[in-house]
């Protein structure tokens, strides 16, 4: 499309690297083309990007595709390093596309309207119930417990640290702790260290598959 839009004409914005430049299901009103940068997308909470899906390098429209499918942007994006990018109104990026050919107009439609289904499908994924996520991998890795324990339990030996864990849930080491103590509040985790004991395996269940 930039052959069809002047972006001399549009506002130079910038930023420092951690600075915020879109937040997820906020109604576009201008498109942002990054000139000069790297951005990260994925699930921005508390201060961090908890859940990273990706990153953009310049030169690259940024989040062109929802504002083409008239959908809010459905990734929270930060800069990773200091940045650049003009500003670009959604209606005059929309009026852009209306001189294609009505073919191409409805195949980069069909294509947006596609990047916004996986985008959110993808933030549904990585930001699920992160207790959900945990709950699935103690009982994948869960074996029945000694004699000494509560009957019917399940037990479980942490063969990996808590960081490796968190990385192969895909969520933070943070995340991790505080669901395993949410878990232990509840009464469906107990034991200290490496050693965890599942005494509610079928509570346990339930949350695995909400």
């Amino acid at each position: 499309m930039l052959d069809l839009l002047s972006l001399d004409d549009f506002v130079t914005h910038s930023a420092p690297a951690g600075a915020t430049v879109r937040r997820r299901h906020q109604p576009l009103a201008e498109v942002l083309y990054l000139e000069s940068g790297t951005v990260a997308f994925g699930v921005h909470e508390e201060g961090r990007m908890r859940h990273l899906l990706g990153v953009m390098h310049a030169p690259c429209w940024l989040d062109a595709a929802p504002a083409l499918a008239g959908q809010p942007c459905a990734v929270d994006m930060v800069a990773q390093t200091p940045v650049q990018w003009r500003s670009v109104p959604v209606e005059q990026l929309r009026s852009s596309l209306q001189q294609w050919p009505a073919d191409a107009q409805g195949l980069v439609t069909s294509m947006a309207q596609g990047y916004c289904q996986q985008a959110a499908l993808a933030v549904s994924r990585v930001a699920q119930d992160a207790v959900a996520r945990c709950a699935q991998w103690l009982l994948q890795h869960a074996e029945p417990a000694h004699a000494s324990e509560a009957i019917g339990g399940l037990a479980v030996h942490l063969a990996q640290s808590k960081r490796q864990i968190a990385a192969h849930l895909g969520i933070a080491p943070e995340t991790l702790s505080r669901v395993l103590r949410q878990l232990r509040d509840q009464g469906l985790l107990d034991g200290m260290g490496k050693s965890l004991r599942l005494p509610q395996p079928e509570s346990l269940r339930q949350l695995a598959t909400s």
